[in-house]
């Protein structure tokens, strides 16, 4: 599987021997992989089609004793490191050129407790897997929007999607967390041990060490009452205002996500609306089913839907809806922010943004960060921007590189109209490779602890391929 031959693969300064390669495979439970390798153009993929890097060395771990060996091989060898864990990161951090990727999405082991109402599992699981396992058991854990995202990328940056407002962030509901750390040791961290660390952790981003597996706790999710609601363009900054309202004074057990977006082209949307900008709705309602209908009709009573694909349905099921609309290997440009409210003039922008979405696979995106997300103090967790009322995010995918100028040009032109307004940083996990003052703005409470928590866990900078914070 390993090229044979004096020097396996060369950077800069750096030539590694075989019998160096041979002795870190030979330690390896997973798959080694090399450029020569009949694996490697397909392992060296990432989700953003933007990013066409060639790692020296691909390593697809299975368990922790190959996570541990492979972060002590980086480090002694000086070779920079990556970690993929869903496979779903916008900017890239999971791969680079010519050094060692740790790759974890073979480790997906999942194990429900539904008496506690907690699950463990390790970090190469995506939200659609923790799904599968807990709604057997009619719980459910708050994940993000599509269930192809992984668990861990999402999670150690905060976590923001359907059951933000009844459950809090994704982060919010871990428990503890399993690390190997930049020294390659193994360590727990929770309230009880490790207590900075674990603080770091939720929100903090992949900075830290690598974690292997997560226990979060659950929530009684099964059957939930939402889908889309969509708006014709003509009554677009209409609905958003009745949105800002409605939503400020909503129960917590309603979640509504407001978006811009064009409309995929087949069933269950009508045809008159295939490929047609709209303002739409994503519900999800996790109170009684006996009150949904009340809870969610003044979202269809203000004025005249569309489309109303809204009813009972199992969470799981919307968690995967858009899954087909965010597949990996298109090019991806995103650029994001927090608020704090959304001013009749941001109304406008994003109406006058969301009218110019160019597929369907882009879009503009506002969603709610409240209810009880806005429980958790903004220093109980690296993720502090718990003031803010809203994130947003405008988005453009495309299969052809060739159209990304234009679209680029689309999502920079209407986020620079709304960057005056917005609350000084953005939700790390929108963020692309932005530099160090997007990354400090996105923490402004808490960046200078992170630094001195990374100062001890990772003092080298190690784990810098992320929305990297230096040491202090």
């Amino acid at each position: 599987m390993i090229p044979s031959g004096q020097v396996i693969y060369k950077l800069p300064m750096i030539a590694l021997k075989e019998i160096a390669v041979q002795e870190f495979h030979s330690s390896l439970r997973g798959e080694l992989i090399g450029p020569a390798d009949a694996a490697y153009e397909e392992a060296r993929k990432v989700f953003n089609a933007m990013i066409d890097r060639r790692p020296g060395l691909i390593v697809r771990c299975v368990d922790v004793a190959d996570v541990i060996s492979a972060v002590n091989f980086a480090r002694e060898e000086n070779l920079l490191l990556s970690v993929r864990g869903g496979g779903h990161g916008v900017p890239g951090f999971a791969t680079n050129d010519d050094g060692l990727v740790i790759d974890l999405s073979r480790m997906k082991g999942i194990r429900v407790d539904p008496q506690g109402r907690t699950v463990r599992a390790q970090g190469g699981c995506t939200w659609g897997d923790v799904d599968h396992a807990t709604h057997a058991f009619g719980l459910a854990c708050p994940g993000g929007v599509v269930s192809t995202t992984g668990i861990g990328g999402l999670c150690l940056g905060g976590g923001i999607g359907h059951l933000t407002r009844p459950f809090g962030l994704a982060c919010d509901n871990i428990i503890s967390a399993d690390v190997v750390t930049a020294e390659g040791k193994f360590v727990v961290a929770n309230e009880k041990e490790n207590g900075d660390l674990f603080w770091a952790l939720r929100g903090g981003g992949g900075n830290f060490g690598i974690v292997i597996s997560f226990e979060f706790r659950l929530h009684p999710v099964s059957t939930i009452y939402g889908g889309p609601i969509f708006w014709t363009l003509d009554r677009a900054a209409a609905a958003m205002k009745f949105y800002r309202e409605f939503i400020a004074r909503a129960p917590e057990d309603l979640n509504v996500i407001f978006a811009f977006m064009v409309v995929p082209p087949g069933e269950p949307f009508p045809e008159h609306l295939h490929n047609k900008n709209v303002a739409a709705a994503a519900v999800c309602y996790v109170g009684p089913m006996d009150k949904a209908e009340q809870v969610v009709r003044p979202l269809k009573e203000f004025g005249l839907p569309a489309f109303d694909g809204t009813g009972p349905l199992p969470f799981p099921l919307l968690q995967s809806g858009f899954d087909a609309i965010a597949p990996p290997g298109l090019h991806n440009y995103w650029k994001a922010d927090f608020l704090l409210e959304l001013s009749d003039d941001v109304v406008a922008e994003f109406v006058s943004c969301g009218a110019g979405v160019p597929n369907i696979f882009s879009g503009a995106h506002m969603f709610p960060v409240s209810g009880v997300a806005h429980r958790v103090g903004k220093n109980e967790t690296a993720w502090s921007y718990r003031d803010a009322n809203f994130s947003h995010v405008i988005f453009a995918l495309d299969s052809d590189r060739a159209a990304m100028p234009g679209h680029t040009e689309w999502v920079r032109r209407h986020w620079d109209a709304l960057h005056p307004y917005s609350a000084g940083g953005a939700y790390v996990n929108f963020l692309m490779d932005e530099g160090e003052d997007r990354v400090a703005a996105s923490y402004p409470d808490n960046y200078q602890r992170l630094r001195e928590v990374k100062r001890k866990y990772d003092p080298g900078n190690l784990f810098r391929m992320n929305q990297n914070i230096k040491p202090a």
